[in-house]
């Protein structure tokens, strides 16, 4: 349980934090930083190109009518029926205030194996601010290796409020934030056509002798994306 890929010592890299705040138990409050904890830098993006010019297309925001406005002039609307909004600032949305905006409060701990996967949504590695804060947080994350839990908490980041798992990782602690309950699809309307049949047992037999005999320890350096190579490839040709 937990993150089994070893954080080995070395100096943490330059990047801006996705978030700076405290993680709350009880009376203990520890202050951490969130970096990302995966990267998209390998994957390859495309513009559109025009090509009888060779040059990169813009887009502009414009208003049916109007043409191109001014990005001063536009503010964010709420849809709350068919063409009527509720129109709000960054002011406005900054000033709603949450007590999870620099705090993530640990208020209730389950199972590391409890939460079903479809709920994990994207992960962050989690560092204490300074070595005065390192004490707290081997305890915590200590704590959390001994007893096999996982930690829940909600905290703001990015102008949204997210629930997120604490686990321990390697050295470290690594959170996840967690899709809310309304937003993960229900699967029975997917599974209702399947048939209630258990499946033949010599058949059964015969995948679960293949499924022991390709069974190792994870590693993620064994699998390679062939079609982003490809395409490097197909790059590099031209």
């Amino acid at each position: 349980p937990g993150c089994s890929r070893v954080v080995r010592s070395v100096p943490m890299p330059a990047a801006r934090p996705s978030w700076k705040g405290h993680i709350r138990l009880s009376l203990v409050s520890i202050p951490v930083e969130l970096y990302t904890a995966t990267k998209t830098s390998e994957k390859i993006s495309f513009r559109q190109i025009h090509e009888p010019t060779g040059k990169p297309i813009h887009y502009q925001k414009v208003v049916a009518g109007v043409g191109p406005v001014d990005t001063d002039d536009i503010l964010k609307g709420f849809e709350y029926e068919k063409g009527h909004y509720v129109l709000l600032t960054d002011d406005d949305i900054d000033a709603v205030r949450l007590e999870t905006k620099k705090t993530f409060d640990l208020t209730q701990f389950v199972g590391a194996c409890d939460i079903e996967p479809l709920y994990f949504d994207k992960p962050y590695f989690v560092v204490p601010q300074d070595e005065l804060a390192e004490d707290a947080f081997r305890v915590l994350r200590d704590a959390l290796r001994e007893t096999q839990m996982v930690g829940l908490g909600q905290l703001a980041m990015r102008g949204k409020e997210y629930l997120a798992a604490l686990k321990r990782c390697g050295k470290g602690l690594l959170l996840e934030t967690l899709h809310y309950e309304e937003e993960v699809r229900k699967a029975d309307p997917y599974f209702a056509g399947i048939g209630e049949e258990k499946a033949d047992e010599d058949l059964l037999a015969v995948a679960e002798q293949l499924i022991r005999r390709k069974t190792a320890p994870f590693d993620a350096a064994a699998f390679k994306d062939h079609y982003t190579h490809a395409l490097r490839s197909l790059i590099d040709r031209r």
